[in-house]
């Protein structure tokens, strides 16, 4: 087990039963079970089939012996990416990422030490809860309700809350914006990974917000286009405790921000408060799913970070049958970039629509997502739709647009083109955006008009 966890130094270790004193420096490393994790696994595979397995493995298992279910645990982990660009479960020092782990499974691997699930608790608010963030439990050290040395001696042999994330430069625009550049550590992966803070303030809004801009994966495979991390191609998937160290990150600088202004520090400006998260950076985050699920899961804890399900939206190109498993599996909300209204169109600049067309992707869209006249609807579905001009922004397209969102209980986004080094697209006008705008909003769903996040 791991030695006792002490808020009054040594007062937890007298209650526990002797069979759980053994100490985490007695079980054998991660590392020394050479543990044979497979290069893929098949694509229709699923968590929970992957759990059920593990519970006819584990009935063999003495529960006297809990570490024997760790080699499976981490197995489970790792299988939840696919392909040779997954990221690692554990670090180079054999020691398990925690920060991949759900509360839930941060309890189990507790009880796999023969400690108390409980002890998640503890260890899960100096992870998440506000101003808190450690990245290493010696950051607790004489602080209330921190963990004694023996506990963080025989921790930090066993398991690291290292993120898996450097930052390298932070970058501030006039308008308040904020773009943050990491590398990935202990992986040899050209490009950085680019997290956005972007202050939002509307007309009639009485609160100012951030929305955070998250990555899902370095590069990416869809090739739409338009898009500059598109054409890139796929370098990496971001494992979960990459995707979640985006958001600490970007909340330990906000927090610094807002320190430095109240100090009264020059060129200090506070950021208003982070509420808002979108997985629109770089890569398809549904094609990263279980990383993505299992991220979403960490950042809506309400013991946590606390993000509200109503906050956290993720997007897709259009990957019909993930959609629907994450509609049906996570509460947090859906985002489709479009594009085009026609398969002829969309087929050039998104070619993900030659394995799924127009019809089958409205067509998921309405099964999960169907409007219902004169009731109200617990969920409804953000269209994405960027504006290149003379590809998709006629008043054809609008009326086309609205007559495919009709049957869905929809807003719409118009996304201005952000032109980038290379591109043969160019940005629609603001008076035909406008006019397109005008009828949408004559007849059809809520529409908005946004500027774009990284790509698109």
């Amino acid at each position: 087990m791991l030695s006792a966890a002490v808020l009054l130094p040594g007062s937890a270790a007298a209650c526990l039963p002797h069979r759980c004193r053994q100490s985490l420096s007695q079980l054998p490393s991660l590392a020394s079970w050479g543990l044979q994790l497979p290069n893929s696994i098949s694509h229709k595979a699923t968590r929970t089939a992957v759990r059920a397995q593990n519970v006819v493995q584990d009935t063999a298992v003495s529960a006297d012996n809990p570490a024997q279910k760790l080699p499976a645990f981490l197995a489970e982990l790792q299988n939840r990416q696919t392909g040779r660009l997954r990221s690692p479960t554990v670090d180079q020092q054999g020691r398990i990422i925690l920060k991949n782990l759900t509360k839930s499974e941060l309890a189990d691997w507790f009880e796999m030490q023969g400690e108390r699930r409980q002890r998640a608790n503890h260890l899960w608010r100096w992870m998440y809860y506000k101003d808190h963030w450690v990245q290493d439990l010696e950051e607790t050290h004489a602080k209330q309700y921190g963990f004694g040395a023996d506990f963080r001696q025989s921790f930090n042999a066993q398991a690291t809350l290292d993120g898996g994330l450097e930052l390298q430069s932070v970058h501030r625009a006039a308008d308040g914006t904020c773009k943050m550049l990491f590398k990935l550590k202990d992986q040899d992966v050209a490009g950085a990974i680019e997290t956005v803070l972007i202050p939002v303030v509307r007309e009639g809004s009485l609160k100012p917000r951030t929305t955070l801009c998250v990555s899902s994966q370095v590069g990416c495979a869809m090739n739409c286009q338009f898009c500059f991390t598109g054409r890139m191609g796929l370098r990496a998937q971001l494992s979960t405790a990459q995707i979640v160290e985006q958001v600490i990150e970007a909340l330990r600088l906000a927090s610094q921000e807002s320190k430095a202004a109240a100090l009264g520090l020059q060129g200090a400006a506070p950021l208003p408060p982070l509420t808002n998260i979108v997985f629109m950076g770089m890569g398809e985050p549904l094609h990263n799913l279980s990383a993505v699920m299992s991220a979403v899961d960490i950042l809506c804890d309400n013991t946590g970070l606390q993000f509200s399900h109503n906050k956290v939206t993720v997007s897709t190109v259009g990957l019909v049958p993930q959609l629907r498993h994450f509609v049906k599996n996570s509460p947090a909300q859906l985002a489709v970039s479009l594009h085009a209204t026609t398969d002829e169109v969309r087929k050039r600049i998104v070619p993900v629509n030659r394995k799924w067309p127009l019809h089958t992707l409205v067509a998921a869209l309405q099964d999960t997502f169907p409007r219902r006249v004169g009731k109200s609807h617990p969920r409804h579905v953000l269209i994405e739709y960027v504006m290149l001009k003379d590809v998709n922004d006629t008043l054809e397209d609008a009326h086309r647009l609205v007559e495919l969102m009709q049957p869905i209980e929809c807003k719409i986004n118009l996304i201005m083109f952000n032109p980038h080094q290379g591109t043969r697209f160019t940005a629609s006008d603001m008076n035909q955006v406008e006019a397109f705008r005008a009828i949408i909003m004559q007849v059809g769903p809520t529409c908005n008009i946004r500027t774009p996040c990284i790509c698109s």
